[in-house]
């Protein structure tokens, strides 16, 4: 065998990259080797006294060459390594860098064409194993990103111990034995400047609690469902001739704990509070304004972060399904508020991820929400439609979810909305709509009930956008149903008045009438008409508290 000590396929420049944290391509230089009747063996791993290879064969030392990086000849077959800290401290593991890739082809092919239909089986930290060795293999796009690694406690936070391998366009990923459930993680991306960011996971299952940032590896697979009866008979339930009540709930303040520092419930003490005392007042369905995790409290989870992760505040993913199945049980469907519209401009997000414009558009005309302080996703690019419609499938299919309640339609639908003239981008027309969302929103609601049947979407629109709830094929967006909130506003403007003036009012009353068979029509009253200073439902009323 050659006893060469120095790396037959690393220049000076490699290890200068390694160092450097700026290496793109790990692979092609870290890991085994065939060499002569052997392999060569090369490492990178700052902060170590002496590096070994450990096989059957016995224990072969790997000389430091350069800096942190050692290499050497070993013995053909399996091996693991063997490090010894400067305080003398020992310990084994597994090599990232022997593993092969964890991203097939055909699943690639699917992700460049922005079609893969569960894209968060491939996307994201998942839990396996992988040939033969336990750990958690990660999956990210990032397109134009010079480098991407995993950090975390495990190794640091050091973003040159473990730089992913780049493969087809423009996505990332490796295996990282050892780790599982509950490891909290990062995304260390160089972008084409030079500059690095820590991004939590796009297709993340779970979070740190906020204002923490990580995002913490999940293990969502084999949850016990007990809800088979439900989702067998629920399409007569949900269907539009179905008597319908639907109980609207912020999680984070139904009901608190106050002989507990005033928390929220946790998603167990809710399937059993909520549940029942939904029931017991004849409602037929939960709406839980959003669950996906989000950074700040006061946005009640419509700026979210984390779409693929229910928040931990109430509680990990297993315990959200805990909630969906006693409500399932009890007869209750359980609705989401799903916000496909906007995402916030926080540094760990989903904003500039690769260091571009990836996820929301480039040009503030387009990419930013002026109401809102966020940013719009870019519904023309085929990877931003995927994520989106995917994450709807994602809900109904990982979690039992019986429907989504699409917020913000309105938004979507106008490049104008909420613009003044010149603060916006006309269509390839010259007109107001947008195409792209208008092709996002029919492609997500054919997907979503395509592939879960017996499922509801409904549009919170709030203008008089045509077939909003007719189908895809008869030229409507394809929801199920529609919010009226012409009628919710006409309703609390008639109820606030005093009574001896209602006489002069019935129009408000009636008006609803003259449209209400062109959409599939849900009657609301929304949250939105609670908050910012607009008083509650008792408090629009006139007169003192014993007249309301």
């Amino acid at each position: 065998m050659n006893k060469s000590k120095t790396p037959p396929h690393v220049s000076p420049e490699d290890q200068a990259l390694l160092a450097q944290g700026q290496c793109s391509q790990p692979f092609s230089i870290l890991g085994p080797r065939a060499f002569g009747d052997g392999q060569w063996l090369t490492v990178y791993h700052p902060d170590l006294a002496a590096l070994s290879a450990v096989g059957p064969d016995g224990e072969v030392d790997l000389p430091r060459v350069a800096g942190d990086l050692f290499a050497g000849p070993i013995p053909a077959g399996p091996y693991r390594l063997k490090a010894r800290s400067g305080g003398g401290v020992e310990w084994t593991f597994d090599d990232p860098y022997r593993f092969t890739p964890v991203l097939g082809e055909m699943d690639l092919h699917l992700l460049a064409e922005g079609t893969h239909k569960r894209l968060w089986q491939v996307l994201g930290a998942h839990v396996t194993t992988h040939q033969g060795v336990a750990g958690t293999r990660f999956a990210v796009w990032a397109p134009n990103a010079r480098r991407v690694s995993v950090v975390g406690q495990f190794n640091g936070w050091d973003g040159r111990r473990h730089p992913m391998r780049r493969v087809g366009q423009g996505f990332w990923e490796i295996f990282l034995p050892d780790l599982g459930e509950g490891t909290l993680y990062k995304y260390e991306i160089l972008d084409a400047q030079g500059g690095v960011m820590l991004k939590a996971d796009p297709v993340g299952f779970g979070s740190q609690h906020p204002p923490e940032k990580a995002s913490v590896v999940r293990d969502i697979a084999g949850y016990g469902w007990k809800d088979a009866e439900w989702m067998a008979t629920r399409a007569k339930a949900q269907d539009r001739r179905a008597p319908i009540s639907i109980y609207e709930v912020h999680p984070g303040s139904w009901r608190r704990k106050y002989d507990d520092g005033g928390r929220p419930l946790s998603y167990q003490e809710m399937a059993r509070d909520l549940v029942s005392y939904a029931k017991d007042m004849g409602f037929t369905h939960l709406e839980l304004m959003p669950v996906s995790e989000f950074p700040f409290d006061g946005s009640w989870g419509y700026q979210p972060v984390g779409l693929y992760a229910p928040t931990i505040r109430f509680g990990p993913p297993h315990e959200f399904r805990d909630l969906v199945d006693a409500a399932h049980q009890a007869g209750l469907g359980v609705l989401l508020d799903w916000v496909p519209g906007h995402f916030p401009s926080d540094a760990h997000g989903l904003a500039r991820f690769d260091g571009t414009s990836l996820y929301e558009h480039a040009d503030p005309r387009e990419g930013f929400h002026q109401d809102w302080n966020t940013l719009i996703y870019n519904y023309g690019r085929i990877e931003v439609q995927n994520f989106l419609t995917a994450n709807a499938v994602y809900w109904l299919d990982e979690y039992h979810v019986d429907g989504l309640r699409v917020d913000a339609v309105a938004s979507m639908l106008y490049r104008d909305y909420s613009r003044k003239a010149g603060e916006w981008v006309p269509n390839k027309d010259g007109g107001r709509e947008n195409y792209e969302a208008i092709a996002f929103l029919q492609q997500m609601n054919i997907e979503a009930y395509g592939e879960q049947p017996g499922i509801m979407t409904v549009a919170e629109e709030s203008t008089s956008f045509p077939k909003v709830s007719a189908p895809v094929d008869a030229g409507g967006l394809g929801f199920g149903f529609k919010w009226n909130m012409g009628w919710m506003n006409d309703t609390l403007r008639y109820m606030s008045r005093d009574p001896v003036h209602r006489r002069y009012h019935h129009d408000l009353m009636s008006f609803g009438l003259m449209y209400a068979f062109t959409e599939n029509f849900i009657l609301p009253i929304s949250h939105d008409e609670v908050v910012h200073g607009k008083g509650s439902l008792l408090h629009k009323m006139p007169g003192d508290d014993w007249q309301q």
